[in-house]
């Protein structure tokens, strides 16, 4: 895939006025971040104590006692982006260098939206556990593990593995930051409606990552029943074409125990979370339940357009900053990890994913509209909410040591 950029080189730093100027490649020249020191080295005592001899003893110290890590240098404060590049955006499997560009946002909005350093890492490597190995040999470095744009299934087995050998949190944000914003979302727009989330049946569009996730934290959320489409039709335990996550995914999910098109899962759906891209005939949307949710969220084209989808959904959201109710994992991933570093919490947990959701639907629960179940990601309330929830889940679950 190209860019359609004539000359990428060209911006303001050039001078050159024959081609045209990309806002795009001028803002992300020599990439869009840098290490920056926290403690001044200006003369020879300073240097002493930032270096050598003066980091002996710390060094010393912590050989003694290993948990002192945490307390001087920033183990507890940094996050590590992991990617392969195989599932970069919209883009699909561009590769680990193609993918850095994306990391080293992901990176900034952790500093920006939690206050969390995170260092982008883009791994050569496909193989499961060539990854996973890579990444518990650089686990001492980092408090937790982010891992970005990995390609299901393959991402599933990355998580569970690293985090068994592991007992810093491995989060895959693909899943569960997008599982935790949908899920606040929903809960906003049943409670404008005056609906319990149990009374509700959702259909997923879309098996892989985020939809998996989605689903798992709706059903522990106590949703009546969801039903997960892939590019087959609906996910049902009676059929012989499933992989080990989707076996899995249909032995909890379908309880109506329905069988064959996503045409046939909307008939009567109180819910559309679109994870898939792809587009939804409308006279599928039309059957669905009076007052429906529809929240389509592919980029940059939503499986439902808003403009059908306000035909027949009494709330509306998708992936998209240029609508009402964008659905944005930088609601949920800042805080999630500033919350568990906060109390260095060895994992994150269901509970803590279920707490952050909460929390993030508290923040505008007293000024919902159609318009208005999720908060905006520029909203200074957010983090802190749901920072604080996540480390008191933490501690409630056991897996915080502060």
């Amino acid at each position: 895939m190209s860019a359609e950029i004539v000359n990428p080189r060209s911006d303001s730093a050039t001078g050159d006025q024959d081609e045209p100027f990309d806002p795009a490649f001028a803002l992300h020249r020599g990439g869009k971040m840098a290490v920056q020191a926290t403690v001044p080295v200006r003369n020879k005592d300073d240097l002493s104590l930032a270096y050598t001899p003066g980091v002996a003893k710390v060094c010393s110290a912590i050989a003694e006692q290993p948990d002192l890590v945490h307390d001087y240098t920033w183990k507890s404060q940094v996050v590590a982006v992991v990617t392969d590049g195989s599932a970069v955006l919209g883009l699909g499997d561009i590769g680990p260098e193609a993918s850095l560009p994306v990391m080293e946002g992901k990176a900034i909005l952790f500093k920006q939206f939690g206050g969390v350093d995170a260092v982008p890492i883009a791994l050569d490597c496909r193989d499961v556990d060539e990854i996973v190995d890579t990444v518990v040999r650089l686990a001492p470095s980092f408090g937790g593990v982010n891992l970005e744009d990995i390609s299901a299934p393959r991402c599933f087995e990355i998580e569970r593995k690293l985090q068994e050998r592991v007992d810093i949190p491995i989060f895959h944000d693909d899943q569960h930051g997008t599982a935790v914003v949908t899920l606040a979302a929903l809960r906003n727009a049943a409670k404008l409606s005056g609906r319990a989330l149990g009374s509700l049946r959702a259909v997923i569009s879309g098996a892989g990552a985020a939809g998996v996730a989605i689903a798992k934290i709706l059903v522990e959320a106590g949703i009546g029943d969801v039903t997960v489409c892939d590019s087959k039709g609906i996910v049902s335990a009676d059929r012989d074409n499933l992989n080990d996550v989707k076996r899995e995914l249909a032995g909890y999910t379908n309880k109506a125990g329905l069988s064959g098109s996503l045409a046939t899962a909307l008939d009567g759906a109180d819910v559309f979370v679109g994870v898939s891209g792809g587009t939804v005939p409308e006279e599928a949307v039309a059957k669905m339940a009076p007052g429906a949710f529809i929240f389509a969220m592919a980029n940059p084209t939503p499986e439902i357009h808003p403009d059908i989808a306000h035909k027949y959904a009494s709330v509306v959201a998708t992936g998209r900053s240029d609508y009402p109710n964008q659905i944005n994992n930088v609601l949920a991933f800042p805080g999630i990890f500033a919350g568990a570093l906060q109390v260095r919490a060895s994992r994150i947990t269901e509970g803590m994913k279920l707490a952050a959701a909460e929390a993030l639907a508290a923040v505008v629960a007293d000024e919902l509209t159609p318009d208005k179940v999720i908060p905006s990601p520029f909203d200074e309330r957010v983090a802190p909410a749901v920072t604080a929830a996540v480390a008191a889940a933490a501690r409630a679950e056991g897996v915080a040591r502060r």
